[in-house]
């Protein structure tokens, strides 16, 4: 066999954060232009406002979605995250679109994005791609929004409500320049 040269192997991790402005007006985009695919659209609000990694999105099944007719809440972390009304609205018309699914395979599943294997859900590289086609740097968004939370309240209090590891909460005040480094979590009624 004659000796074979690969090209080098280039990783587009683009880690630098967006700029607030950037991801709220990508965000607003992405919740009022109906032309943008729903799933997509959906993806990208779970990125760009609860700093979600298209990895654990993914994995969300139905059950992790509760719709009481007032509000729409997702189980991220410890309580579950109220969606708020524009997402909400947007969360509510995917559950209803995942009957037209294309695969009678997913129409079944319990993935909230099921994936075109029977029982599996959808492939985080394929949502990857259908989040950049329409303008959404999944990495990039979300590194914004976990800065922007943990400057909003104190890192353990994020961690607990979006999944995250104390420490990669703790983390990101820190790079963010942050001011909850004296904050003690637990219960202070005593």
């Amino acid at each position: 066999m004659p000796r074979l040269t690969l090209p080098p192997a280039v990783i587009t991790q683009d880690s630098e954060p967006l700029h607030q402005h950037r991801r709220l007006a990508i965000l607003r985009r992405v919740l009022n232009d109906d032309s943008l695919p729903l799933r997509a659209r959906v993806a990208a609000a779970l990125v760009l406002l609860y700093a979600q990694p298209v990895s654990r999105i993914v994995r969300l099944t139905i059950d992790d979605i509760t719709d009481d007719e007032t509000t729409v809440t997702v189980q991220l972390g410890d309580p579950p995250s109220l969606l708020p009304e524009p997402v909400a609205d947007l969360m509510r018309a995917y559950i209803q679109s995942r009957q037209h699914l294309p695969y009678a395979s997913s129409r079944s599943s319990r993935w909230l994005f099921p994936g075109r294997q029977p029982g599996q859900p959808m492939n985080p590289v394929s949502l990857q791609v259908h989040l950049r086609e329409i303008g959404v740097p999944p990495q990039r968004g979300r590194t914004s929004a976990i800065r922007q939370l943990v400057l909003q309240a104190p890192a353990p209090v994020i961690a607990k409500a979006l999944g995250y590891h104390d420490k990669t909460a703790t983390r990101r005040v820190t790079e963010a320049g942050g001011t909850w480094s004296r904050y003690a979590p637990g219960d202070h009624s005593r």
